[in-house]
């Protein structure tokens, strides 16, 4: 006993002698002062309010249908869950914004073809002051990218285009579900990193493929490509393309804070369920549709909301097919078409008993499906009704679903991003 009571004695010896010699040590970035004082995560200053955005505060509402419904009186039932704050695109992501995805993308993949840009880590970094001078309408340019042109039987009167399909986005992303999991720990990182190709570019024909014997080529043929269509909402975007225009995005911030010396946020994402129906009501918690109870038109007879009014009368509400994105008033959190206009994803799968057993903070149940799982465990949740849906689907407790790997000509997508509340006014 005396001896371990010696080298206890030694040992404490030691560590002050190694810790008190000389000047006493500091922290990078702490005062030396003697006390607890606590080191910053970073003086790195936030990205401020994101552009585009409008800041969702936290709450509590009754999730679920807010009038009587026969369909889902016990599959959806009301339910009073808590939402935590988070910020939301105001509008549905337009063309113009979907573009800068495909068109980023596309020059990436066309400068690795030039050449302009090295190797670093294994990765190709783009030089992006030479890939901006890309002229995709040179001859001699599309020669040496031949591999992301349409093949000569592809082609129309010879002319050598780009080739939509050959678009394709890396996503590289970090499975935190999996990892978190108590039997997955001490795995490697590696175990939990997901990287796959993505092919982005909307599916145009979807216009022409959701209605039979109907005459709608035009807006397959325009409806992306010209540019009075630039504010309205994409279409023709499946959950997963939707998905991955939110990595790409969380990409594109982070390396622009990172290049200014600023700290890198959270991801951009597709809204939960959940979070939807609490952005939709825009506080009204057990309100029918965002602008409240219980009709579609105002007092002066003007509808509210861009759907299939009566029997099928497509153009009274302003509009044939999709209107623009910030069309119509806002709710009271300061989001546009919520309800019609484009029904939009979200990160949900969807399940008929869900609300059953799901928490009462921030519910929400997710399913990354592969391609080879069932059907079934392949739906995702959509919501808000479009264009083409009778004003049920415009009431913000109906519930609806679509196939993750299905694009379609009603079905667009927002984002949200968590950020602090003290972002706001920034």
């Amino acid at each position: 006993m005396r001896s371990q009571l010696f080298a206890f004695a030694a040992l404490a010896a030691l560590a002050l002698g190694t810790s008190g010699c000389g000047k006493s040590g500091k922290a990078k970035g702490v005062p030396d002062n003697g006390q607890l004082v606590g080191a910053s995560a970073g003086a790195l200053k936030g990205m401020g309010k994101p552009l585009g955005m409008v800041f969702v505060p936290p709450g509590t509402f009754h999730m679920g249908p807010s009038d009587e419904d026969v369909n889902f009186n016990f599959t959806a039932r009301n339910k009073s869950v808590s939402i935590n704050g988070f910020w939301m695109d105001a509008t549905e992501i337009t063309n113009n914004e979907y573009r800068q995805f495909v068109n980023w993308t596309r020059d990436s993949l066309a400068a690795k073809e030039l050449g302009f840009g090295k190797e670093v880590d294994g990765n190709f970094a783009v030089d992006w002051k030479k890939a901006q001078t890309i002229n995709y309408a040179d001859k001699s340019t599309l020669e040496k990218i031949s591999k992301m042109t349409l093949t000569p039987d592809n082609r129309l009167y010879g002319r050598n285009e780009l080739d939509p399909d050959k678009i394709v986005f890396r996503v590289e992303t970090f499975d935190y579900k999996e990892a978190s999991k108590r039997e997955n720990k001490g795995q490697p990182r590696s175990s939990f990193i997901i990287k796959y190709d993505e092919k982005i570019y909307p599916d145009t024909l979807v216009w022409m493929r959701d209605f039979s014997y109907s005459y709608n080529e035009p807006m397959a043929k325009r409806y992306f490509a010209h540019p009075s269509f630039g504010n309205y909402p994409v279409v023709g975007v499946n959950w997963k393309q939707a998905t991955a225009f939110c990595r790409w995005r969380t990409h594109y911030m982070n390396s622009f804070l990172e290049r200014k010396k600023k700290a890198v946020e959270s991801d951009f994402r597709l809204p939960t369920e959940a979070e939807w129906e609490y952005a939709a009501r825009g506080g009204r918690s057990q309100s029918m549709f965002p602008w409240g109870n219980y009709y579609l038109r105002n007092k002066k007879g003007c509808l509210l909301a861009n759907f299939k009014p009566g029997r099928g009368n497509y153009p009274e509400d302003g509009g044939f097919y999709t209107v623009r994105a910030d069309a119509y008033w806002p709710n009271d959190f300061g989001l546009y078409n919520m309800s019609g206009n484009v029904a939009e994803w979200t990160s949900s799968l969807y399940y008929e008993g869900g609300y059953n057993f799901q928490h009462d903070m921030n519910p929400d149940i997710r399913w990354d499906a592969k391609d080879t799982d069932p059907p079934r465990m392949k739906r995702k949740v959509v919501r808000g009704g479009s264009w083409k849906d009778v004003g049920y689907f415009l009431q913000v407790g109906t519930r609806a679903y679509e196939y993750q790997d299905t694009t379609k000509s009603y079905i667009g997508f927002r984002c949200v991003i968590d950020l602090p509340a003290m972002t706001r006014g920034r």
